[in-house]
């Protein structure tokens, strides 16, 4: 058993889904994303108990046997239900306010100016649900010379200069192997609406968040970008040799790689007495962070003429007991054979209305006394769609009325 494994919770019917958490429990969020980077905030929230309404148009229904049944959506879109509406009927636009007013959050990453056009906004919605707490994501920004320019994970990562310090010195940019600027913005803006929520608590006012793959592609770049707004320092690639920390990169064994992590003064001296050359202690190339970093070349081809003589499982278990950090070069397959992985329960079972039983990536955060749990798949498109207009005052008359006239 993993620390998460319990029986699987049926999803309610005719209300929210139950059995995810009791987090957020009472919570409602209005899911206007597409995509990833809207998709991964809402996915938070749904993770951890809100009633979260995935706002779907009509076409989408005829959809399911695409990409709605790929891994992706599967993964982005567990624990929500689902309502089609389409927004540019006045019908469906009225049924989207009066959910609007019931409303503790609504999530979009349309272009800037669309919620405008629709009268969607945070300013027009706010006036009858003064409360909400409203989270916008795009490319760029909600303004500014860039605003409407259209937003790609790729493009961000390399405006934001990921690209520019990602892959080996002299091959030219290299994006990193996960949509890290859509992910990034995606729990920003989740972040956000947390902040907002705590502090609705004393004011009784919700406010509008705003975020972008830029600026999450910015902010991440953490010490490298402080490296440059304090002493100029403009950095370039450094393929697997950590910038600062040395020797920290991969290196070659006897049946194929591992990474070191040699961070201060007290590792580095414990690596070199696992390694058997307690002389580099004192060695004037290395002894001093400064004089590793000048003769690091040398250093590491030192390193790796005796880290090929053993296996990486043997050198990651005398590393670790020697207490310098170190650990296998795993593929995605690896991973999640990985005992400790197993053990920490990230890879949830879902039954998925697509594709039978399967797994998906569960929440990293383990909660005492609110865990979380994929208490449901994606739902079909619009599978929810009369009981949540019923919730909001829709008699079934009005509802077939709407479905008849293409409003949902």
């Amino acid at each position: 058993m993993t620390q998460r494994d319990k029986p699987g919770v049926p999803e309610a019917q005719g209300g929210p889904v139950t059995g995810a958490s009791a987090a957020l429990r009472g919570i409602r969020v209005l899911d206007l994303t597409r995509v990833r980077s809207g998709p991964t905030c809402v996915r938070q929230f749904a993770d951890w108990g809100a009633d979260v309404i995935k706002i779907e148009t009509p076409e989408d229904s005829a959809q399911l046997g695409g990409p709605r049944s790929g891994a992706d959506f599967q993964n982005l879109h567990r624990n929500k239900r689902s309502l089609t509406l389409n927004l540019k009927s006045e019908a469906g636009l009225e049924a989207f306010r009066r959910l609007a007013r019931t409303a503790d959050v609504i999530v979009e990453n349309f272009r800037p100016d669309v919620k405008n056009r629709l009268g969607i906004d945070y300013d027009t919605l706010s006036q009858d649900n003064p409360g909400l707490v409203y989270a916008s994501i795009s490319g760029f920004g909600q303004d500014g010379p860039l605003a409407d320019r259209p937003g790609f994970d790729q493009i961000a990562q390399g405006m934001g200069g990921l690209m520019s310090i990602t892959g080996q010195p002299g091959t030219g940019p290299m994006r990193v192997g996960i949509p890290i600027a859509d992910l990034c913005a995606g729990l920003f803006a989740a972040q956000g609406i947390l902040i907002a929520l705590m502090e609705r608590q004393a004011s009784g006012r919700g406010q509008w968040i705003q975020t972008s793959l830029l600026q999450a592609q910015v902010f991440m770049l953490d010490f490298q970008a402080a490296r440059f707004l304090m002493d100029g320092d403009v950095p370039g690639q450094a393929g697997n040799n950590h910038p600062t920390s040395i020797p920290t990169g991969v290196f070659r064994t006897k049946d194929g790689h591992m990474n070191l992590a040699v961070a201060g003064q007290e590792i580095w001296r414990r690596f070199a007495r696992a390694m058997g050359h307690e002389e580099w202690i004192e060695d004037p190339r290395y002894a001093t962070a400064p004089a590793r970093s000048e003769n690091r070349d040398a250093l590491n081809a030192a390193i790796e003429e005796i880290t090929v003589s053993r296996t990486t499982a043997d050198w990651v278990e005398a590393m670790n007991e020697a207490g310098v950090p170190a650990g296998e070069i795993n593929d995605i397959g690896q991973v999640f054979a990985n005992p400790q992985v197993q053990h920490l329960g990230l890879a949830q079972p879902v039954v998925s209305q697509e594709r039978g039983p399967t797994h998906v990536v569960g929440q990293p955060i383990l909660m005492s006394r609110t865990p979380s749990h994929i208490a449901a798949p994606p739902p079909l498109a619009g599978q929810h769609s009369a009981d949540i207009l019923a919730e909001i005052g829709f008699s079934a008359e009005d509802i077939e009325a709407m479905k008849a006239s293409g409003a949902t």
